[in-house]
């Protein structure tokens, strides 16, 4: 970014199943603005780290869901964190790091009731504000303890457990007294998850014998089956006796606990100040260029934990 300019990414086309390099976004660049333009409650606010989530795809549908599109032109969304650079509200002063739905650009004048204030945790880094303290963490949070309601001696079954958010599901089933089994897309993800994050057992779903080896780790019952959007809660590892066996599907949406948030960021915070909770992330540099390719990677599973897009700082 430029002392005059600034770059943002916006929806070109909506694909028609998984995103196409060079069609379904543009990169445009824009006169940034000056603090003269804002106006009263009003920040100008630059974009450290952009957070890059599954959810995104689902963002370009234009179907019912529960946010609105993004619309053809806009600039894409998403979570970011920053520092304000200038600023008409008292509740902001010039230099106060944020994070807020900014989208995928480098400057964005935004209404102080748009940002949320930042304080980080002893051990804390700043892009944990998008991670294990941000949406995905707080998913977590919720979907384990409030929908799945885990319990110690309960068996839980994560997939993706390599990614934001299943990282964190095993770590706070573990937490809880659960026995964790992780399912990931490599060895080496396999390998973290048990090395570092101490589940139980992890295996890689590309393994030529998956099948035969997720069926020796299941034989007991199942009590909650986190899919990251979908919970089973006693469930049999072949989906049958839905009725017998009294199993609950039960889809949420993390904003639905708003209110919630302060306290569950609180032991989010504290457990990952007291090293209870590792995280790993995967930054990309080059500046949002890069962003469209870094989100198809993130659908390839190339990423392990956060995916994270650092944008590129420029002179002149």
């Amino acid at each position: 970014m430029s002392s005059s300019k600034y770059s943002s990414v916006h929806l070109a086309q909506r694909p028609r199943a998984n995103i196409v390099p060079g069609e379904t976004f543009v990169l445009k660049t824009h006169e940034a603005p000056e603090a003269s333009d804002l106006k009263d409650g009003e920040v100008l606010f630059q974009s450290l780290y952009l957070s890059l989530d599954p959810a995104m795809r689902g963002w370009l549908k234009d179907t019912r869901s529960y946010v609105p599109p993004v619309q053809i032109g806009q600039v894409m969304r998403g979570a970011a964190i920053g520092i304000v650079k200038a600023s008409r509200s008292d509740d902001f002063p010039i230099g106060s790091y944020a994070t807020g739905t900014a989208g995928w650009t480098e400057l964005a004048v935004m209404k102080s009731k748009e940002l949320q204030r930042v304080d980080f945790p002893k051990n804390g880094r700043i892009t944990d504000t998008l991670g294990v303290l941000g949406m995905t963490g707080l998913t977590a949070y919720f979907g384990l303890l409030d929908v799945g309601k885990v319990k110690a001696g309960d068996f839980v079954v994560v997939s993706g457990a390599a990614g934001a958010t299943g990282s964190v599901v095993g770590q706070i089933a573990k937490l809880k007294g659960a026995r964790v089994l992780g399912i990931a897309g490599s060895d080496d993800k396999v390998q973290w998850l048990e090395d570092d994050l101490k589940f139980d057992n992890a295996l890689n779903y590309k393994d030529q014998d998956f099948a035969k080896k997720f069926r020796e780790a299941t034989k007991d019952l199942i009590d909650v089956f986190f899919d990251n959007g979908l919970l089973l809660c006693s469930i049999l590892p072949n989906y049958l006796n839905i009725i017998s066996m009294r199993i609950r599907m039960e889809g949420f949406i993390v904003f639905d606990y708003a209110k919630q948030y302060p306290e569950a960021r609180k032991e989010l915070a504290q457990w990952l100040s007291e090293g209870k909770i590792q995280r790993k992330e995967t930054i990309i540099k080059g500046g949002l260029a890069k962003a469209e390719n870094a989100l198809i990677d993130l659908y390839n599973g190339v990423n392990t934990g956060k995916s994270l897009k650092i944008k590129e700082h420029r002179s002149g």
